[in-house]
């Protein structure tokens, strides 16, 4: 069975400590919600999980997935900033994703997940910041991977919008998958809860 841990995890930036003695558990269909103030190291926690930060101390792994895949490879990382190029259309975007992320199949299905299936032709430079979230989570549907790291997921997104998200999470616990989302607010999903405090 798929299950991610973390041990002892320590996170140091800037000569700051951010965390220190995080220990999480969770096994295939089950979701943690990362709560806290500003600064309280949520989203370096999943840079930490995302293998993009080196932890000050303890480690992560994950059971039961690819041998022979680093964690990193097995995962997807939704940070703050929504990655597309501009010139492209939305269906092209999808493409280059699809393809640089190993995965191929048709565009259709994920974009009408995600309610752009009709905006497909358009430049993305012409999205709105909530059409240009909705494309990030395309990819997700797109390219199947076992763990997602979701940073502010319902960032930019109306009330139809995060209904949508929390659809697709639940779509992707009850296939056996893995959720960590960093949030200020309710996910619309079942999910274990870890508080982080701010350093001071």
């Amino acid at each position: 069975m798929l299950r991610l841990s973390a041990t002892g995890l320590g996170c140091v930036r800037g000569l700051r400590d951010v965390f220190s003695g995080i220990n999480l558990q969770l096994a295939a269909g089950e979701a943690l919600a990362l709560v806290g103030p500003n600064g309280a190291g949520k989203s370096s926690l999943l840079r930490l999980i995302a293998g993009l930060l080196a932890p000050s101390a303890g480690r992560v792994g994950l059971e039961g997935g690819a041998a022979d895949r680093s964690i990193a490879e097995q995962a997807h990382y939704l940070g703050h900033l929504d990655a597309f190029k501009p010139a492209l259309t939305v269906t092209e975007n999808l493409a280059f994703w699809s393809r640089y992320l190993g995965a191929a199949g048709p565009s259709g299905a994920p974009l009408a997940a995600v309610g752009l299936e009709e905006l497909g032709g358009l430049p993305a430079a012409y999205l709105s910041a909530g059409q240009r979230r909705r494309l990030s989570l395309a990819r997700l549907i797109a390219v199947p991977r076992p763990v997602w790291l979701l940073d502010e997921p319902a960032s930019a997104l109306d009330s139809a919008g995060q209904d949508m998200l929390a659809a697709v999470m639940r779509g992707h616990l009850a296939g056996g998958g893995i959720i960590v989302a960093a949030t200020h607010g309710p996910l619309g999903i079942e999910a274990k809860e870890l508080r982080l405090g701010r350093k001071t």
